[in-house]
């Protein structure tokens, strides 16, 4: 077989604010493979399906992440090609972390989970609601907010990936839930869909006030940081807690122009107890209990999901600023092959 190209994503530039596509990215296909020769070394090959573009990526384009001229990085779902180790055969679908590749060599100690062929969901999902997004979720509620029937929810970002799910498990669990998003639209699936109590457009609507509306709230899943987490500090009840799972709102702002956090003083009486979420941490404990339990429930139709998929590669800058600039509509998700 004659080697075919081999496109892969580099890091060009440290963004300053928003990224820009074509100065911060490269996008490069001078690099070729042949398939049938490439030595494997014992290792494994695969073929890129679907790649997960993430907010926190932002964060490591800054300087003190990754290097300039490093290959992007992100959960993807590959197929693989050829192996030379019992631990993978050829046609298993992997999950785990990708290079911003299209074909990649693999050692054989590399930790991958094969995906089960079985389970009526695309593989797409598994990287989100089924995937990182969708664990970050689920270890975030059983670890942190310990949530309890006929409590009270506020999550913001309710309509991204982590926060579909979010909702749909309190939910569940018999929560009441709010959630904020930045479009009607969203707030119309996430009435209508998810079936959540109560949501608003925090572009339209005063955040403050539709917390009042909806009363004390005894956990806020913080997805965005500023302003948000401020007017939950002030509607939270006593004993409530926070899960801080990211501050989209800062993330393309210098130092000097973050909203910082002002209402803290409210922890003190309130009890509150506000703790930092970092997906990896609650993997041992609930990974099995997770894959066990969140993939049978969307095959039998129990959560239902956005995706937003960008064809190719070489979209995937414009994907990410889709992702870090909101306007994509549920999991953000670049189809490779």
């Amino acid at each position: 077989m004659a080697p075919i190209p081999n496109p892969q994503l580099f890091l060009a530039a440290h963004p300053v604010g928003y990224p820009v596509p074509d100065r911060d990215f490269k996008y490069d296909t001078s690099e070729s493979i042949d398939l049938e020769t490439v030595p494997l070394n014992g290792g494994f090959l695969t073929k890129t399906l679907y790649l997960s573009v993430d907010p926190y990526m932002r964060n490591r384009m800054k300087e003190g992440g990754w290097a300039l001229g490093s290959l992007f990085e992100g959960f993807g779902i590959g197929e693989v090609l050829r192996s030379e180790t019992d631990k993978f055969k050829k046609g298993d679908i992997l999950y785990g972390t990708l290079q911003f590749k299209a074909y990649q060599v693999w050692p054989a100690d590399t930790t991958f989970r094969i995906l089960p062929k079985t389970q009526d969901i695309p593989y797409s999902v598994y990287i989100g609601v089924a995937g990182m997004p969708g664990q970050t979720a689920y270890y975030g509620l059983k670890g942190i907010a310990d949530p309890k029937a006929g409590e009270s929810i506020f999550v913001s970002t309710a309509a991204g990936p982590v926060g579909q799910l979010v909702c749909q498990l309190a939910k569940a669990w018999g929560l009441r839930v709010l959630g904020s998003v930045g479009s009607d639209d969203k707030v119309e699936f996430l009435l209508n869909e998810l079936k959540i109590d109560a949501a608003f457009n925090y572009k339209t609507a005063s955040t403050a006030e539709e917390l009042k509306k909806f009363g004390g709230i005894d956990i806020y899943w913080d997805n965005v940081g500023g302003p948000t987490l401020d007017a939950a500090l002030d509607a939270m009840n006593t004993f409530g807690r926070i899960v801080v799972c990211g501050h989209i709102s800062v993330y393309n702002q210098t130092p000097e122009e973050r909203y910082g956090v002002k209402n803290t003083y409210a922890m003190i009486y309130k009890e509150v107890k506000m703790q930092g979420l970092y997906v990896m941490t609650y993997a041992d404990k609930y990974a099995d209990e997770f894959y066990a339990t969140v993939p049978k429930m969307i095959a039998e139709g129990k959560i239902k999901y956005l995706e937003d998929v960008t064809e190719g590669l070489e979209h995937a800058p414009d994907a990410l600023l889709k992702v870090l600039k909101g306007e994509n509509h549920g999991k953000e998700v670049v189809k490779v092959a």
